[in-house]
């Protein structure tokens, strides 16, 4: 923390009054641009979609009337800002909330149109041209702006001042989540007895005089603190709370009102159920049942090899916790010892994952020669696709553990129970063995849960074979 100055102020002295918010200005002249940008696109739009409907062979029959464009304009403009699209941030750029915007300021002017002045009608041609004409406009005019908005940001200008207060752990997560942001020039980083009682009021008085214009919080910093909210407010100073590492996980948030105007955040529970269950489901096993047909000569050699390699089954079953924490027996094949299980009571102080939940060291001594090679290219993994035929996995999920690794887990590692496991996933192409904290894993995992789609299943498979292919992280 910066040296603050050793005389003693009270903020509640400096002003009789709340202060105006800082960097008002910047964000109302930014506000301005873009109405006027939008301005200029609508009455484009207008004046030539009636310039068009009035060109007839002989020319243009008649002048285009501008008194027209103060119901477009009222209309339209209204219309955007109440779905506040002259907000801060990513507001500008919210192109599905423009064209919605537009095609119901076109419905709404053909409505008034023909109940006001029927004889008069605006023709059906004009307002389709208007629309799209409008929503281009719109779109390149605030693309524009945009761009050049980022282009500057990335050049230092057009930022808030702000300051950081967060725990000294916290602070490089924090500094680096406010700078991917582009908008902020960080003033200081604070630590969090910043804020205690006989600190405060330094802290404050700094603010001022480096013109901070807003303040990110670490919420380990502002927990039973919140009153300091206010005190910020009434310097004009905006107040921002960070979470903390397993809060900013849950994504898809939604922030509303209940009540007397009471905030309240509400997370929806990440699920694959229902229809996206069945549909997960049903691709699995239509291409599961393919890849066991056309890899069976791969199976075959694998098996052989094992064999002549060393004495034992070709196959091994290990029990794993499944869907809803039930055990099954996951295959795989053979690439250690016979008294494999054995032995890792023994190597168990050689275990080279920092939380002792997996089980993970080099060059482990119980793996065969022809072992070494299948796990290097994944391929001991391959009768596991007969555990997706039977709905036990799935190609694509969290990696099933056994017994030994759930009996270690914390509370919240369970989350990742809830969803079939795959033979791939977030770990998988993210280094595998390299990750050596499970809380690292549990990250990826629920990433996985809370962003699944059809398309991120491919993407990962997609990624698998190249990890595969690189041999990275696995050993």
């Amino acid at each position: 923390m910066n040296t603050l100055s050793d005389s003693t102020h009270d903020v509640r002295k400096s002003s009789k009054v709340a202060g105006l918010r800082r960097g008002l200005w910047g964000s109302w002249t930014r506000r301005l641009v873009l109405l006027s940008s939008d301005i200029v696109s609508l009455a484009s739009a207008w004046l030539l979609a009636r310039y068009f409907s009035k060109i007839t062979l002989e020319g243009i029959s008649e002048q285009v009337d501008l008194t027209e464009l103060i119901p477009v304009l009222s209309v339209s403009l209204c219309l955007f800002a109440a779905r506040g699209l002259y907000r801060e941030g990513v507001y500008r750029r919210d192109y599905i909330s423009v064209l919605k915007v537009v095609i119901l300021a076109v419905a709404l002017l053909f409505l008034t149109d023909y109940f006001y002045s029927p004889e008069q009608g605006i023709s059906q041609s004009v307002l389709l041209i208007f629309g799209l004409l409008s929503f281009s406009f719109i779109c390149v005019g605030r693309f524009v702006i945009d761009q050049g908005t980022q282009m500057l940001r990335t050049r230092g200008f057009i930022r808030y001042s702000a300051v950081v207060i967060a725990d000294s752990e916290h602070q490089e997560r924090a500094k680096k989540l406010i700078e991917n942001e582009q908008r902020y020039q960080i003033v200081d980083i604070l630590s969090a007895s910043s804020l205690d009682l006989l600190n405060r009021d330094d802290t404050f008085q700094f603010m001022q005089e480096q013109g901070a214009v807003e303040v990110f919080v670490s919420w380990d910093s502002i927990r039973n603190r919140m009153f300091l909210g206010q005190r910020l407010q009434s310097m004009g100073l905006t107040m921002h709370v960070l979470p903390d590492e397993q809060e900013e996980k849950f994504r898809g948030a939604k922030i509303w009102t209940m009540g007397d105007n009471i905030p309240c955040i509400t997370f929806t529970p990440p699920d694959i159920s229902g229809v996206d269950f069945w549909l997960k489901r049903g691709l699995d096993f239509c291409f599961a049942l393919l890849f066991i047909i056309l890899a069976s000569p791969v199976y075959l050699a694998i098996a052989i090899a094992i064999r002549i390699d060393s004495p034992g089954p070709i196959f091994y079953k290990q029990t794993r916790i499944g869907l809803h924490g039930q055990p099954f027996k996951v295959w795989k094949f053979r690439s250690m010892r016979q008294d494999a299980d054995r032995l890792q009571a023994e190597l168990e102080k050689m275990n080279q994952n920092k939380d002792g939940v997996l089980f993970k060291i080099k060059d482990d001594p119980r793996i065969t020669s022809v072992g070494q090679f299948i796990r290097r290219y994944s391929l001991d993994e391959l009768p596991q696709i007969f555990n997706v035929l039977f709905g036990e996995m799935s190609f694509v999920g969290p990696r099933p553990l056994p017994v030994r690794d759930v009996e270690k887990f914390k509370q919240r590692y369970f989350i990742r129970q809830d969803v079939l496991p795959g033979i791939t996933g977030m770990w998988q192409i993210s280094g595998r063995s390299d990750i050596d904290n499970f809380d690292d894993v549990l990250k990826l995992d629920l990433y996985y849960i809370q962003n699944w789609s059809v398309l991120l299943d491919i993407r990962i498979l997609f990624k698998t074979f190249a990890a595969v292919l690189q041999k990275s992280g696995a050993y």
